[in-house]
């Protein structure tokens, strides 16, 4: 009976300490703690591994994400410096617990820390546009927005180009750049810091590219000394001296497109073409067009061998508008001549027509007398009209062999038929014709 009592009693010893003992593995023994809570970006992040009841721990190790962190012998804290969005993990602790003279191994439960972003990172944007117009006004803004429960702290702006700094750390978040010249391009970005430097963030770059507008173009015409004829070949030629490429060139015949080319680089375009009819002949221009501009050139007159006009700038059409009506006050400029002689022929002789003036002082009439010379032929006849100064009288012309007398002046005569002679009754009428040789007069008689 003793013997029995011997031997169970230390079992049940054994079996009352194992169950005051805490087991060994994930238990509540061990709490592992992240604070501040919530943590920002810039927060000083610590963690600490507490056991239950303030019990003894040793040997105590962190993890993050299944990898320690740092083992420590006798430290139950562990400072993690400033939070970053790469601080974000899952973390748990493990250590050695002393408990009635045993000691055992324990692991924490499994703590989640997020890292809240304090500020994202800023935009740069250019307004109105990251491909200004040369000469115009661009502005730079950097943009980014603190968190609603940081509010009350500061950001600090600076904008940076091509590895310098265009504008210290400041509390103002644009950039004004006027009047942007092509020396302006290049690659932006800015910068945002919380005031005290614990947090810094930086944008992506952005490319502002200057667009130089183009100039008015020059139009060449080449087809060679003369003019072309169907068959040749006509090389229209197109350049603007600047503007920022890629440049398209277009090529118009009387308003209408007749082809077109891009210039990636800048530089001219050319366009060929054979002429094949006299279609092809009129007023030809170019037109240069980049991102921000488009210019024409002047046009220039292309004429088909024959032509009177050949391939010369003509400025501007301004002359077509007022062709019909140079026509038309052409037209009644000759119609008002043409009544006009018409009424000075009723009238009499013009005045180019008055005879000239006699030696005497006295003007000699137009035709004095007329002799008619005695031919058989009853067709034309040819008689000498010589004029006589006023008050001498009218007398028969005399004929003199070798004599030249300049009042002699040569007129035609045609005798009517006795019909005709009844149904005019005898209305005689003369009339006087210029000739390069003087004057001819033709009577009907």
């Amino acid at each position: 009976m003793n013997v029995a009592v011997f031997r169970t009693g230390p079992m049940l010893l054994w079996t009352a300490v194992l169950l005051f003992v805490p087991c060994v593995g994930k238990t509540d023994w061990l709490h592992l703690q992240a604070w501040p809570n919530p943590v920002f970006e810039g927060d000083a992040l610590t963690l600490r591994c507490q056991g239950r009841k303030n019990v003894s721990l040793s040997q105590v190790k962190f993890y993050k994400d299944g990898k320690v962190l740092r083992f420590s012998e006798g430290k139950q804290t562990l400072s993690m410096g400033a939070a970053t969005v790469k601080s974000h993990g899952q973390y748990h602790c493990t250590g050695q617990v002393m408990y009635i003279s045993q000691t055992f191994s324990q692991t924490s439960e499994t703590a989640m820390v997020q890292v809240q972003e304090l500020f994202p990172p800023p935009v740069l944007s250019a307004i109105p546009s990251p491909e200004p117009r040369e000469g115009s006004l661009v502005t730079l803004r950097c943009q980014t927005k603190l968190h609603p429960l940081r509010s009350a702290l500061r950001l600090l702006i600076s904008f940076h180009k091509d590895g310098r700094t265009l504008q210290d750390r400041g509390p103002h978040p644009e950039l004004c750049i006027p009047g942007v010249k092509g020396g302006d391009s290049g690659l932006y970005w800015c910068e945002a810091a919380l005031e005290g430097g614990q947090v810094q963030k930086q944008s992506p770059q952005l490319e502002v590219r200057v667009w130089a507008p183009v100039s008015r173009p020059v139009l060449t015409l080449n087809h060679g000394p003369a003019d072309p004829a169907v068959g040749d070949v006509v090389q229209l030629l197109c350049e603007a001296q600047r503007g920022s490429p890629p440049i398209r060139y277009s090529f118009y015949l009387d308003e209408k497109i007749v082809g077109s080319h891009s210039a990636p680089c800048g530089g001219n375009a050319s366009l060929l073409f054979p002429v094949t009819s006299k279609h092809d002949a009129g007023n030809y221009s170019c037109e240069a067009e980049n991102r921000v501009s488009r210019e024409r050139s002047e046009t220039k007159k292309l004429s088909l061998k024959g032509s009177q006009a050949f391939s010369t700038p003509t400025g501007s059409n301004w002359l077509v508008p007022w062709l019909p009506a140079s026509l038309l006050g052409m037209m009644v400029i000759a119609a008002a001549l043409l009544v006009y002689l018409r009424l000075r022929k009723n009238a009499g002789p013009l005045p180019s027509q008055i005879p000239p003036t006699a030696p005497g002082g006295e003007q000699c009439p137009l035709y004095a007398s007329v002799h008619h010379q005695e031919e058989k032929n009853e067709g034309v006849v040819y008689s000498v009209v010589r004029g006589t100064s006023k008050g001498s009288g009218a007398r028969p012309a005399e004929f003199t062999a070798g004599r030249k007398d300049s009042s002699v002046i040569y007129a035609e005569v045609r005798c009517l038929q006795p019909s005709e002679v009844s149904s005019r009754e005898m209305n005689i009428r003369s009339r006087t014709l210029r000739d390069p040789l003087g004057d001819r007069e033709e009577v009907l008689c």
